[in-house]
């Protein structure tokens, strides 16, 4: 190879030149040279990497007050306002106290304030994560010998007991199931943590966004299912494993008879008048400045009728209870609850993980900034992993607060203290005042943030006409969820979209291409109308990769478009003893054929080609056992006297197809220079130039 950059002219038009590459560095050179970067030190370095780790260090040193101010603390207010009556209600589906979400509330803000590189993402409470907390901590309590079918903030629930064995604690309900709650925290921020120390960024990819919308929907009908009991007012057993779901509505129609006649009525008022302001809200939202209040409003009202009208005391409604104000001690999860937890853990990490790189990704997009997935990795871990040790449970991105934070004129994440402001004025004087507020109207809050993603629905069938195999995994996820759990019905999600990616790359689309009028393009000739097929000369596309899965499935279809099983009849030739002295290289390599060619060119006559052409344009890499399909099918076609070329490969296609041996130097030239071409014209040109010199090398012997 030459070190001219220019385009060598030879016979059948311009030919690049490769450039000289440095020699690879070795493994131990490698790992020498990275150590040494990570050791070394200095004043720059050492502050480059505080700014890695706490993004709010750089960023701080060019916030604009005059521009950004006004923005950030509005939003922040909005999404304090916001987060207190989503924290109480949230409380329901973590089988939690209120004052235990209020916490989460106020450190996850503060934290991802310092770390997190996303702009407008809102970090808390996120009910999918919730619900899984939720499900965790009903199993452990039962298997400490708690009621499952007492909730913590029944009357008289936190002594409650199944069996004696959950009389050897020295807790009670409420005491362990925060344990509970904050073992399984701590676990999912350290899964967290240590995917991004390992930089796995990447693997939330793979979560494909059917996937994400399908569990979704299916853990937004888990937590419509699971809430059903408080809006009627009635008590049955919360439900645990397979099929929860249909059996919990089976209990419900079972106890539908016993429903508490206050909590309908209250839950049927708020449900119409929170649907009502939502859909106001949808529609003139260009017209406010500010979403209006709903759920405080709601809230505030509906505490002052319970607590004016008695209807804990008149009705046996249920209420909210005792919230303590100020901060617990600091505490340390349990190391054996931690061991207990630490499969479901990878669960909620995997899920938090995903839903907070999308969004925050997402935001990124939309105003123009970049973020780092890695970092936000670590973000997220640590508004888990720090937050443990305060009586906090797992927190993720949210898309509803997310939203409405930017709709508000969110700039930084200067808006996220301010709403930690909210919550901390809540947390230290007014959390009493939220005594006498029913669950049932926090059920309905709840029931009401599933709007968004209960409409989801209404894109399956959109989604089935652009892509059937996103469909059916956005169904089976969705499911799975409902049918058997939220943690297989993730499982099934992963399982189903790695099997449509698979899918996809094992049966790509296969065609013949055809040439269009005279031009020197080509495309598929059952597509388009008009198009001139070559004479003598097949071009084959593949318009996926050529590994281990799909190398049969790439033969097939080539023998079935060409009409010619080359393995087949070459493996038949030989047998019958008529063998071809034509190399694995085949005619084009320049060896005499001698007085068997004609005997050889018998086959491509009956055939009807001479020649196939494969547009490697589409092959986004190759596999060892796809270059040993492509040497076997250039030897079998060698046999029968026709010529194997390939057009249009890629720098990384050509290096594999070198390292594989199937480029080779031969007596007529250079390989690459005889079977690569740079484009699919060229290649058909050059087949018809070698047939006419051959067929004229026949004639004259």
């Amino acid at each position: 190879m030459g070190e001219s950059p220019e385009l060598l002219q030879q016979g059948r038009g311009p030919v690049p030149v490769r450039r000289q590459r440095p020699a690879p560095q070795g493994l131990r050179e490698m790992l020498k040279a990275r150590l040494w970067r990570s050791c070394s030190c200095s004043v720059p370095c050492a502050w480059a990497l505080v700014q890695d780790l706490l993004p709010a260090t750089r960023w701080l040193c060019q916030y604009r007050p005059r521009e950004y101010l006004a923005g950030d603390v509005m939003s922040g207010l909005v999404i304090g306002i916001i987060l207190v009556p989503q924290g109480i209600a949230y409380s329901l589906l973590a089988g939690l106290q209120p004052i235990y979400s209020l916490y989460t509330s106020f450190f996850a803000n503060l934290i991802y304030f310092l770390m997190g590189t996303s702009q407008h993402v809102s970090v808390g409470i996120f009910s999918l994560l919730c619900l899984m907390v939720g499900q965790v901590v009903d199993r452990e309590l039962q298997l400490a010998g708690f009621d499952p079918s007492q909730d913590g903030l029944w009357p008289g629930a936190n002594g409650s007991i199944l069996n004696g064995s959950a009389a050897t604690l020295d807790c009670g309900r409420d005491c362990y199931a925060i344990r509970v709650a904050t073992a399984l925290t701590l676990m999912t921020g350290l899964y967290q943590v240590l995917m991004g120390v390992l930089r796995l960024g990447f693997v939330s990819a793979y979560l494909s966004q059917p996937l994400l919308d399908g569990f979704a929907m299916g853990a937004s009908v888990t937590i419509l299912t699971s809430q059903l009991k408080h809006l009627l007012g009635v008590r049955i057993p919360r439900h645990q494993g397979l099929g929860m779901v249909v059996r919990t509505w089976l209990s419900l129609l079972r106890s539908a008879g016993q429903a508490n006649v206050c909590d309908v009525v209250t839950s049927t008022v708020c449900l119409v008048v929170l649907l009502a302001a939502k859909e106001l809200s949808d529609r003139y939202r260009r017209h406010l400045r500010v979403p209006l209040p709903t759920e405080l409003l709601v809230i505030v009202v509906a505490t002052l009728v319970s607590h004016f009208g008695q209807l804990h005391k008149r009705f046996g409604s249920s209420v909210a209870g005792d919230i303590p104000t100020g901060f617990m001690a600091p505490q340390v999860p349990e190391p054996r609850l931690m061991q207990r937890v630490a499969l479901d853990a990878m669960a909620l990490a995997l899920v938090g993980a995903a839903f907070s790189i999308s969004l925050a990704e997402m935001f990124g997009r939309s105003h123009g900034y970049s973020v780092r997935a890695n970092q936000e990795l670590l973000a997220v871990g640590c508004c888990n992993v720090l937050p443990a040790f305060l009586h906090c449970f797992a927190t993720s991105a949210a898309l509803a607060k997310s939203l409405v934070k930017t709709a508000t004129g969110c700039r930084t994440q200067l808006s996220g203290v301010v709403s930690s402001a909210v919550v901390l004025l809540v947390l230290l004087a007014l959390a009493p005042l939220f005594h006498d507020l029913q669950r049932s109207v926090l059920a309905c809050i709840i029931v009401v943030s599933l709007r968004g993603a209960l409409r989801k629905v209404w894109d399956l069938p959109r989604l089935w006409r652009m892509s059937p195999a996103d469909a059916l995994v956005w169904a089976g996820t969705a499911a799975t969820c409902v049918l058997v759990s939220t943690e297989t019905g993730l499982l099934a999600g992963v399982i189903l979209s790695l099997l449509s990616l698979a899918g996809r790359t094992q049966r790509p689309h296969a065609a013949l291409l055809a040439r269009i009028g005279d031009s020197a393009f080509y495309e598929d000739a059952t597509e388009f109308e008009g198009l001139v097929p070559e004479p003598g000369v097949r071009v084959f596309r593949f318009a996926g990769p050529l590994y281990y899965a799909n190398k049969d499935f790439f033969l097939r279809s080539l023998y079935s478009l060409t009409g010619l099983d080359a393995g087949c009849v070459a493996a038949r030739r030989k047998e019958q003893g008529f063998e071809v002295g034509v190399g694995e290289g085949g005619p084009a390599q320049g060896k005499d054929l001698g007085p068997v060619s004609s005997r050889a060119a018998l086959v491509p006559t009956a055939a009807g080609f001479h020649t196939v052409v494969i547009d490697c344009a589409p092959l986004l890499f190759l596999d060892a056992a796809g270059v040993t399909t492509l040497k076997d099918l250039r030897r079998d076609y060698g046999a029968l006297g026709i010529s194997l070329l390939l057009a249009c490969c890629s720098p990384p296609v050509r290096d594999i197809l070198s390292r594989g041996g199937f480029l080779e130097e031969g007596p007529g030239g250079t390989a690459e220079e005889e079977q690569l071409f740079l484009s699919v014209h060229d290649a058909v040109q050059t087949a018809g130039a070698r047939h006419r010199e051959l067929e004229a090398t026949d004639a004259r012997l």
